[in-house]
C-alpha cells in the first residue's frame, strides 16, 4: 500500500482529534487496519505517531497551567506501566486473534465514544465522587493497557470517568489526561520496541501516519470547536461501529 494512503489515513484522524479533543488513536487504528495493516503495526504506528503530538499537546496544557501535577502521578505513572503491557502483550498473540481482539476493543471504544457524544457529562458536577484514593492508578493502568492494545482509547476511557466521577476541574481533567498520554504513547512505543524482533513493521506505515498528523495538526487546531463536534462525533463513532462490526463478523 502506497505511503500516501497512510499519510492520509494520519491526516483524517488528526482532523477529527482536532474538532472533538479526543480520537486520533481510535480513528487512525480502524483506518489503518481497514487499509490492511496489522493490529500491531496499527497500534505501533500510532503510538509513535502520538509521541510528537501529546508531548505539544501537553506543553501547552502545562504552560497553561491546566495539570494537576498530583493526580499527573497517579495517572501517568500506572498508564504507562498498563501501556508497556498492552503492548507486549498484543506483540506476543497470534495475528489472526489479535485482528479479532481490536476489532472488538475498538468496536467496544467506538460504542463508548457515540455515549459520549450523545449524552454530555455535566462539567462543573460529578455524577458519583469516588472515594478510593487508588481510582485514579487503577483508571490509569486501565486506560493504558486498552489504549496500547487496542491503538487508541485513552482519552475516551479516562477523561470522561474522571469528568463523571471526581469534583476535579474539567480544564485540569483535560490538561493532565492530555500530559499523561505523552507518558503512555512513550511507554507502548517502547514495548512495541522492545519486542521489534518479533514484529514486522512497515516503516512506510509508521512515517505516512505520522507525517499526516504532523502536517494536519496547525490546522486541525485551527478548525477545534468550529466544526460541529458533536454530529462528527456521532459520524465517526457509527462509521468505526459498523467497520469493526463487519470485520468481526468477516473473520
Amino acid at each position: 500500500m502506497n505511503w500516501f494512503m497512510f499519510a492520509l489515513a494520519g491526516s483524517v484522524a488528526q482532523l477529527i482529534d482536532g474538532s472533538m479533543g479526543m480520537g486520533f488513536g481510535l480513528t487512525s487504528a480502524t483506518l489503518l487496519l481497514t487499509l490492511g495493516a496489522t493490529a500491531t503495526l496499527s497500534s505501533t504506528a500510532v503510538h509513535i505517531a502520538e509521541i510528537g503530538t501529546t508531548l505539544a499537546s501537553g506543553a501547552s496544557h502545562w504552560k497553561a497551567g491546566n495539570v494537576d501535577k498530583e493526580i499527573l502521578k497517579k495517572l501517568a505513572i500506572p498508564g504507562g506501566i498498563g501501556a508497556f503491557a498492552g503492548a507486549t502483550f498484543l506483540s506476543f498473540i497470534d495475528l489472526s486473534v489479535a485482528k479479532i481482539f481490536i476489532s472488538t476493543l475498538l468496536l467496544f471504544l467506538g460504542g463508548l465514544l457515540l455515549y459520549r457524544s450523545v449524552v454530555k457529562v455535566p462539567e462543573q458536577i460529578a455524577i458519583a465522587e469516588v472515594k478510593n484514593p487508588r481510582f485514579i492508578s487503577y483508571l490509569g493502568l486501565t486506560g493504558g493497557f486498552i489504549d496500547a492494545s487496542g491503538g487508541g482509547g485513552w482519552g475516551p476511557v479516562v477523561t470522561p470517568t474522571l469528568l463523571a466521577s471526581s469534583v476535579i476541574e474539567p480544564r485540569k481533567i483535560i490538561g493532565t489526561v492530555s500530559m499523561a498520554e505523552f507518558i503512555v504513547a512513550l511507554s507502548a512505543t517502547a514495548g512495541f520496541l522492545t519486542n521489534i524482533w518479533r514484529l514486522d513493521i512497515n516503516w512506510a506505515v509508521v512515517g505516512g501516519l505520522a507525517l499526516g498528523g504532523m502536517v494536519t495538526a496547525p490546522f486541525a487546531a485551527l478548525l477545534a470547536g468550529k466544526l460541529p463536534a458533536k454530529t462528527l462525533g456521532i459520524l465517526v463513532a457509527i462509521t468505526i461501529i459498523v467497520i469493526n462490526s463487519s470485520r468481526i463478523m468477516t473473520a
